[in-house]
Parts: structure tokens; sequence; C-alpha cells
């Protein structure tokens, strides 16, 4: 896990104090909100409906137990007991009193973590796979890549102010578990024919109010070459971008518009130029970083599959619980554990102060320190010995976070909508919470098998709902709140934007709408074994639609 060097310490500081003498101004009247609004999204501090947000960087998903136990520390001192885990891996606390942020931000510096660039016009959080440097499918751990990038991006004097707001993802694996086909740039490792480890790139993806699926724009660039190359791109975007209209700024409009080859070319002529030069990533200083993401000091074990069947026959919540939230492990021994954060009722990706701290032990007792956010707004433990996996079950029963269900249809992404966000034009989280209790019982969910439902409470679709396999969509209509149902969306190498397949819902018929169309896919699969994704694209959308609205 990467630690602050010097330059790193030095910069959290001195923003930490710039932004504190800015509050201070803010607070006094010297500053009015409109002055004051550029300082604070600089340090990922948002007014919403209610109170301000803080927006925390998470870079890569990656945490410590020190780490979590001060996100646990400024839940319980500085806001309402607990966090928001949002689908760019970062944390949100959504009620900090404005006087106390200056303190918010030095307790974050004290272990190594900020909100710079957080919000903004600039290059957000950079985003990999919640397995990455685990996963037995995995051809390259991406993270010392994504640190490189991170320090490459972070104030970067070209692209500190980008026509839009900007978004990478990449993944080590060719299974894509990062959605970088729904970012601005995402990166894919590939080896060519030679063997040698680099880079796909793909542009141009996005969801929001106009969703697009990236475009390949080259499909192999190396290590050295990844940082001149990437410039490129941003040098084009950041030169033809949109500045008069912001609904058209994002590079995916910029890709659809002018075309992926004159993009290519634009891209190719400036890499031209850059290619070679200081820009050129040396080998020794990707492994001056990749010492930090060293595996960690794994114990030589033999045991390596887990008895699934006989446990779930002994104690069949646990037995469901090592069913879904276990991940192949490159270490023999070894699994990824996913903790959900989608319990019955709840609220998805929220987690209390007391469950973050409960988590905190987990990791440093079981899993080396470490800890993952997903984009699907749950977390992950990612080097447990198999021989521990009941320890740490129990763990999680004690503090209500063993639920079994990650991949299954109760495993919601939500955007916070209408009770928090300024943005928003419905309400998402009692969607999520009413979704979660129709579809409570254990047995029906292992019955329907993998299905992501994904809800967004506006247009700017933070909750992803353009590519669940069931996606829904809260609008304002009439004044009051209305749902949009798609159906066969895929964040996933096969990515795919949903259909909308008719007129939106009120609130109280969503959850029957959902079972219908549940049932019309269980009615039509050829097995247990076809997926809901695999059934809609089999099937087409006619008897979809047709369980939702009849024959009308």
């Amino acid at each position: 896990m990467y630690r602050y060097d010097e330059f790193d310490a030095a910069f959290v500081r001195e923003r930490t104090s710039q932004f504190s003498d800015q509050v201070h101004r803010r607070i006094a009247g010297d500053l009015t909100e409109d002055q004051f609004r550029p300082l604070r999204l600089m340090n990922g501090l948002y007014l919403q409906l209610h109170a301000y947000m803080l927006r925390i960087a998470v870079p890569y998903g990656t945490l410590s137990s020190k780490q979590v136990r001060m996100l646990a520390h400024i839940a319980r001192t500085y806001d309402r007991g607990y966090g928001h885990f949002t689908t760019r891996q970062n944390i949100q606390f959504n009620w900090p009193k404005l006087r106390d942020v200056p303190e918010i931000l030095a307790d974050l510096a004290s272990v190594e973590m900020h909100a710079i660039q957080t919000s903004g016009n600039c290059i957000r959080n950079i985003t990999t796979d919640q397995f990455a440097g685990a996963a037995d499918d995995e051809i390259i751990d991406p993270r010392p890549v994504a640190e490189i990038l991170r320090q490459w991006s972070s104030l970067h004097p070209e692209f500190s102010y980008l026509p839009r707001k900007f978004k990478i993802a990449m993944t080590g694996s060719p299974n894509d578990r990062a959605a970088i086909r729904f970012h601005d740039i995402g990166l894919q490792a590939a080896r060519n024919g030679a063997g040698e480890t680099g880079w796909e790139v793909w542009v141009g993806g996005g969801l929001g109010r106009t969703p697009m699926i990236g475009k390949l724009i080259n499909s192999f660039v190396r290590h050295e070459h990844l940082l001149s190359y990437l410039e490129s791109i941003m040098r084009v975007y950041n030169r033809y971008g949109r500045r008069d209209n912001k609904y058209k700024a994002r590079i995916k409009i910029l890709v659809h518009e002018e075309g992926l080859e004159t993009i290519k070319a634009q891209v190719e002529q400036e890499f031209a130029e850059v290619r070679g030069g200081r820009l050129t990533l040396p080998g020794e200083e990707l492994d001056r970083i990749a010492a930090y993401f060293a595996e960690p000091a794994y114990e030589r074990l033999t045991a390596s599959v887990v008895d699934v069947p006989r446990e779930k026959i002994l104690n069949p919540a646990y037995g469901n619980w090592l069913e879904h939230n276990l991940n192949a492990h490159r270490q023999p021994g070894y699994v990824s554990v996913t903790i959900s954060l989608k319990p019955v009722g709840g609220a998805p990706g929220d987690a209390t102060d007391t469950q973050m701290e409960a988590i905190a032990d987990l990791a440093e007792r079981y899993s080396f320190d470490e800890l993952r956010v997903t984009h699907e707004q749950n977390l992950v433990l990612p080097h447990v010995r198999i021989a521990d996996l009941r320890a740490v079950y129990d763990g999680l029963v004690a503090n209500n976070m063993a639920d079994g269900n990650a991949g299954l249809i109760s495993d919601i992404i939500c955007c916070p909508g209408m009770d928090y966000c300024a943005l928003a034009t419905a309400r998402s989280i009692p969607i999520a919470q009413e979704l979660t209790r129709k579809f409570e019982s254990e047995a029906r969910q292992r019955d329907i098998g993998g299905l992501k439902i994904k809800i967004s409470g506006c247009i700017n679709a933070c909750g992803h709902h353009h590519v669940g396999h069931i996606g829904i969509l809260g609008v304002e209509k009439k004044g009051g709140e209305l749902y949009q149902i798609t159906v066969g969306g895929d964040a996933t190498e096969n990515a795919s934007v949903g259909k909308i397949l008719g007129p939106g819902f009120e609130a109280e018929e969503v959850p029957n709408a959902i079972e219908r169309l549940v049932d019309a896919y269980i009615a039509r699969r050829v097995s247990v074994d076809e997926p809901f994704i695999a059934a809609f694209r089999r099937l087409g959308e006619a008897p979809f639609k047709e369980a939702l609205y009849g024959n009308a």
C-alpha cells in the first residue's frame, strides 16, 4: 500500500492550511458563497439539500485499518455516526458543519488522506478492480500504475480546469470489474504478440444524460509510454472539448461528434511529439512504486477449496455467505471476502462508525491490514485465509454485515437521491429499501441468481442505472416522482446500455414491476444456470415489456 513521501505530506498539509483560512473567511463573511464555491469544490466540499457534504478520496479504493478507524472517528465526532461509500470508491459524509471541515481535513491528513480533486472540472479519483493484486484471473496488479497516474494528475497545471470532470478507471484482468468502458478513459491490461504486458486504452465512455460505451483508441500502449499517451488524449480534449455547453462538454461528446478516427489522429500527432520525452516512465520508477504494493507475507498453505455444500447443510446462512461473498485468490489457501453494505431495509453503501471500526479490526487481524472499497458500494477484505473465514463471518454477524448477497438482486447500487442531493429529481434510497424487503428471502435470491439492480435519483446517473441488468431512474413529473425502468445494461467487458421499456411507474408500483420482470425471466430461462442478462439478450425486450405493461 502506498505511503506518502515528503512531497505528498507537504502538499496535503499546505492545502489543508489554505482551506482552513478560506473557511474562516467564509464564516466571518469576508467571502460570499459565490466566491467560496470554487474554493470548497477544489477540496471536495459540496452544498447539498440540507447541509454540506464532504467527499473524501480513496485512491484506487485501497484503505488501511488506521485510515478506516479515522473515518469512523470523523463519522462519530463530526457527522451523524455513519459514512456513505460511493460508486467512485470514495466515502462521503453528509452532515459536517462548515466550521469543523478544517479539523476533519487535518485529521485526514494525519492518516495520509484528503479530499482534493473529488469534485470540480479535473481528473477525479482513479478507480480500479476491487480485487486488484489478489484475483486469480489478473494479468497485472493495476494499482502501481494507478498511483503513478494519481501523482501525474494531481493539480496538473494544464488539467486542473478541464471542460468538465474527467474520470479514469483501470483493471488488470480480462474480466472487467471496474466498468472501464463507461469512463472518459478506461485502461485494461493486455499482452501483445510478444507476450509483453501493456494497456488497452478506451476513450469516450460515460453515463449521465447521454450514456455511451467507450471506444478502443489503442490496443496496446507500453508501460513506459502510458503517461505520454494519456497526456496526449487530455491535451486534445482540453483543446477541443466544449466549454460553451456543459451538456456537451464531456469527452464522450467530442469523440461522438468528431469521430474516433479524427480524435485518434489528433492524439497520435500529440503522442509522436512527446513520446520518448520527459513523460517516459523509467522502469526503475515503476519498480519503486510497485514495491509499495508488494505481496503480503502469505503463509504457504495447501487448503484451496471451501466446502460450501457441507457448510450450507450445517449452517445455511454461513453457507449462503460463503457461496456468494468470496472471490478466488491467486494465492493457495486464501480468498477475497466481500463485505456487503446492503442489509435488508438499509441504505446501500452506508456504514456506521461502529461498523467501520469492526471492519478495521477484521482487516488488521485477517487481511494484512488492508481493505478495499468497490464501485458497487461494498467493501472487500482482499487477503483472507480460508481457515479464518468463520472468524471473519462471526465478526460480521456481530455487526450486521454478514449478508450473503454479493451479486444478487438485493446487492443494489443506489445514489443518495433527493434525500440528500441538490441535483436529484427523485428519491432513490426508499426504492432500494423496498426492493430489498420484496426480495428478502435467501432462497428466492438464490433462485434468481446473479442480477444487478442500479438506481439513480436523476439523469446524472450516479447510481449507474444505465448499466444495471435492471436500471431504475427517478424523474420529476408534474411535481411528483416517477420511475423509468431499463433492462439489459451491463458494465462488464460485454458492455451494453439498458433499454427503456415504456412509461414510468409511481414509487409504490416499482417493487411489483420489478417482480414481474423477474418472474418473466424465471419462466423463460433455459435453465437455472442462465443468468438474467443472458436471457434478455437471447429473448429480446418483448417478453419483458409485456411483463411490465401487458399487451397494451
